[in-house]
């Protein structure tokens, strides 16, 4: 996938300018920064979702567009309520239809039962989820529910996987035990992964690049190439101090008039 100079401006309001990026099969991108810096605006210009002022989306060689089947795509956190009884092996088959996209997928209707349902087996499968999937998702812990979203988003075998804040409202074990199946995935299907989080530290050691989005202004690179205390004060504006504690967490610090907000954590 390639972003080449990309603007995208909504409402009359430049969310981001000049980003350009390219993504290698299994990378596993962390996409960051503050509410409202246009992290899923990002997400959703490469599915084709919106359009973009400037510049150029490519994926897999072709521009962006709606309802890609080779991509993908876990929205925002969504939560079934516990008097939801819809088996998750039942979610998880959603993604066969194309009813994650809202649009059926011509090639995957054409398929076979047998097909379809070796399909569906392997994503359970791929994301550890085999021992509950029969279950009701309501009855499911957040983690749980959380696998079998990323396995309705893996049935297509996409060649991209993007994810919009899938660590969100999951405590730390839950968000660890996700990010460690999130990294298997791209290690053994090739799928490159763009994660969208306000958290690093979940993911920081499974990452090979972040895209940090910021005031307009987008910086890539490794994490200790961005999350640095000279490149986020450039992207803020302002004095921005990054501390890493002995255990390796990041700690991102700004002036008293500056918050600077992760999920998990909230610094002025």
């Amino acid at each position: 996938m390639s972003v080449h100079r990309a603007s995208a401006v909504l409402g009359g309001r430049v969310i981001w300018r000049q980003v350009s990026l390219d993504v290698l099969p299994g990378e596993f991108l962390a996409i960051l920064g503050p509410n409202g810096a246009g992290k899923s605006t990002l997400i959703k210009a490469i599915l084709g979702l919106i359009p973009l002022a400037e510049g150029s989306i490519d994926v897999l060689g072709h521009p962006a567009r709606r309802g890609n089947p080779m991509i993908g795509y876990v929205p925002q956190r969504r939560h079934f309520d516990a008097d939801v009884r819809v088996r998750g092996r039942d979610i998880v088959r959603l993604g066969l239809d194309g009813a994650s996209f809202g649009v059926p997928i011509p090639f995957l209707n054409r398929q076979s039962a047998s097909e379809r349902k070796r399909r569906l087996q392997e994503a359970i499968e791929l994301v550890g989820a085999t021992p509950y999937a029969d279950r009701p998702i309501g009855e499911l812990s957040g983690g749980e529910q959380q696998r079998l979203l990323i396995a309705q988003a893996l049935v297509t075998s996409p060649r991209i996987l993007a994810l919009d804040e899938p660590l969100d409202s999951l405590d730390l074990r839950n968000q660890r035990g996700v990010a460690a199946v999130i990294r298997r995935i791209s290690r053994e299907t090739g799928a490159a992964v763009l994660l969208v989080a306000h958290d690093v530290n979940p993911i920081l050691s499974a990452l090979d690049r972040v895209v940090y989005v910021a005031r307009g202004q987008v910086a890539v690179g490794t994490p200790d190439e961005v999350i640095t205390t000279e490149t986020l004060s450039r992207l803020y504006n302002t004095p921005i101090e990054v501390l890493r504690a002995s255990d390796g967490h990041v700690v991102v610090v700004g002036q008293e008039e500056e918050e600077v907000s992760y999920h998990a954590h909230r610094y002025r």
